[in-house]
């Protein structure tokens, strides 16, 4: 610098000419001097980062100053004044951010102020950082406080490959996330469809918790520190505190004994508050005293084994009670079934005739076929009909039962006619023609075998052992009634379509409007059941078989028994009962489907379904607590198929 240069030697001369006067004060002037030369640029770069450090205290998330400027500033803080500083502040606050090519480029040292200078604010640096960015090839690229180079093309290359790999991997991620929300959306919605009707708890749960607007916390956090307390317990008695675990054991029986048999918070005694704050406090002692995180898991990982075995214990025990209350008739209608019986045989064989007998065969009016041996449920079935038609005296019921109930059947509807509609019950024993020898089914019934499967399987007597082979013990599978429904032509040879109904439906609209339903060609009309993959072919029939495999579609849509209408003309043309005959005298061995009539329905009449709206009729109100109740109130038909029959104890209580 050559004024730097001049200002030194002028300083020589002076010095030496103070020196023979004699003159003290010249040394320091030189001094002086010669640091503000020095100094000054250090100065100027120091004050910056000054400033930098003072708009950090201002606004942290505005500028990011390098731990290296923390610490030079710490030291340069000590060197100078703070007027010196707010100084050299006052004279850079134009400058825009600090590089050292635009302190050369700007010769900043020529327009060095200490006075004069006036404050800049915001907007004006902002703009000034604008105006002083260089363009072209030596284009820099400044952040909030530190230059940056120029990008290269092969640094733009790197960065643009970077980018489409984090792009990639980020699709990939996105992806996976989706499939695993699709996953767990579909498993909850299976949970969802398939409720176990058998597990009671169930329903009762699921109505506490949605239909109660109190989330019962408070029940929740006293089981919670109940369980704590067991874990502390032990783990005291393991490091022979028995101080501690004899007090967290009378804790958890006070616990016990506050929290009863309360299931919400509304059924908690007055006492639960306090007792949460002491079994609190006394947890908190425990965790200081005994508190071990590999134990405290250890513990809880095996007390979460044991109650897991305890519930599916239980769940197994419920399974089996819960299919043998389904199955078992309540003492109420098993004693009307016998007044009944009783009164009919009392009764002189005139008066046991229904009036109107020449309904029977007209295939003018609306025919109903009804086969039950339950009373009180075939009078619902009826008289929830009649009362929703509008033209009764039109309507036609065809009943049917077994020897026992015969008598009770018919004394029911004599003591309780049916209006002005017809009505005729027959016992399905005095159907000679329904043999062994012209019925598969009834044949196979009869077998040993058949009896051994259904009831004797495996031979299990325990409660928890035998409540797998429960659906195979009910006997309605071995009821003729249950499989009367194949022979609906035999049975009413004279009827071209008849309505046919199970004795745990309900009619709410009259049905006459099925007579006039275009079954475009087929055999029976009925409500599909099936959804995105849920009542299909594959899960009533053995598809590894390859006569089920070589004729049947895994995928075709399963349909409803409860409430279907048949096309007996056409019935008889396509030998309806004959492909029943030949698909269950391939089933011998149980090697098609296992049970029921559904499968051998499917396989019959596949192909030979209209499917009919789905307002006609609504299922599942035996097992199912979460049917829209839209769905039920538009509904013709709804269903109480599933275990919890209306008329006992264990049906739902809404």
């Amino acid at each position: 610098m050559p004024g730097a240069k001049m200002a030194i030697k002028r300083g020589n001369s002076n010095m030496g000419i103070r020196r023979n006067n004699g003159g003290g004060g010249s040394w320091m002037s030189i001094v002086v001097l010669v640091l503000f030369l020095v100094l000054a640029p250090v100065g100027f770069f120091v004050g910056r980062r000054v400033y930098s450090a003072a708009s950090i205290d201002q606004d942290i998330s505005k500028q990011n100053v390098d731990w290296r400027a923390r610490l030079a500033l710490t030291h340069v803080q000590s060197l100078f004044s703070k007027k010196v500083i707010e100084v050299i502040k006052a004279n850079t606050d134009d400058l825009g951010p600090l590089s050292f090519d635009s302190f050369r480029k700007n010769n900043l040292s020529a327009s060095w102020k200490f006075s004069g200078q006036e404050d800049v604010g915001p907007t004006e640096i902002v703009e000034t950082n604008k105006k002083r960015t260089p363009t072209g090839k030596e284009e820099k690229l400044f952040d909030d406080s530190h230059p940056q180079s120029v990008d290269t093309p092969a640094k733009l290359a790197r960065r643009q490959l970077r980018e489409k790999r984090r792009e990639t991997r980020a699709a990939d991620l996105v992806k996976k996330d989706d499939d695993i929300i699709i996953k767990l959306e579909n498993a909850a919605i299976e949970r969802s469809k398939s409720v176990d009707s058998a597990v009671l708890g169930k329903y009762s749960i699921w109505r506490k918790e949605n239909d109660n607007d109190n989330t019962d916390t408070t029940v929740r956090l006293v089981r919670d520190q109940i369980i704590m307390a067991r874990v502390y317990k032990s783990i005291a008695m393991m490091k022979n505190n028995t101080k501690l675990a004899r007090e967290l054991q009378n804790q958890i029986k006070e616990s016990h004994r506050a929290l009863g048999d309360a299931a919400a918070d509304a059924d908690l005694n007055r006492s639960v508050p306090e007792r949460i704050k002491i079994m609190g406090q006394l947890l908190s002692k425990a965790k200081n005293e005994v508190y071990d995180c590999k134990l405290v898991t250890g513990k809880l990982r095996a007390m979460l084994q044991s109650a897991d075995e305890q519930v599916r214990s239980l769940k197994k025990q419920s399974t089996f009670l819960s299919q043998l209350a389904a199955k078992t008739i309540p003492n109420g209608i098993h004693c009307l079934s016998m007044r009944l019986t009783i009164d009919y045989y009392l009764l002189p064989p005139e008066k046991r005739k229904f009036p109107r007998s020449e309904n029977l065969e007209n295939p003018n009016l609306y025919h109903y076929a009804l086969f039950s041996d339950n009373v009180l449920a075939a009078s619902v079935v009826v008289n929830s009909t009649i009362i929703n038609a509008k033209e009764p005296e039109k309507h036609v019921f065809h009943l049917v039962s077994d020897k026992l109930n015969f008598g009770a059947m018919n004394m029911w509807f004599l003591l309780n006619p049916p209006g002005k509609s017809t009505i005729h019950v027959e016992n399905v024993d005095e159907f000679k023609w329904l043999n062994s020898s012209y019925c598969p089914v009834l044949r196979q019934l009869e077998s040993s075998a058949m009896k051994e499967y259904y009831f004797k399987s495996d031979h299990q007597t325990t409660l928890s052992a035998g409540s797998s082979n429960l659906k195979y013990r009910n006997p309605k599978y071995l009821s003729m009634l249950n499989h009367l429904r194949f022979y609906l032509p035999q049975v009413y040879p004279k009827l071209n379509k008849i309505l046919f109904l199970d004795d745990d439906i309900v009619v709410q609209k009259d049905l006459t409007g099925l007579w006039r339903v275009d079954l475009k060609g087929n055999v029976n009309g009925a409500v599909e059941t099936c959804g995105e993959s849920f009542h299909r072919f594959d899960k009533y029939l053995n598809f590894s078989n390859p006569n089920i495999a070589r004729n049947f579609d895994p995928n075709a849509c399963g349909w409803a028994y409860g409430m279907n209408v048949f096309d007996l003309d056409v019935w008889k043309k396509k030998d309806i009962t004959g492909i029943y005959h030949r698909w269950q005298n391939m089933n011998e061995d149980r090697v098609l489907w296992k049970l029921g009539t559904l499968p051998p329905g499917l396989m019959t009449f596949y192909g030979l379904t209209q499917p009919l709206d789905k307002s006609w009729h609504v299922l599942g109100l035996g097992y199912n607590p979460s049917i829209d109740k839209n769905d039920i109130d538009k509904a013709a038909v709804i269903h109480y198929n599933g275990n919890m029959k209306p008329w006992l104890e264990l049906a739902m209580t809404r």
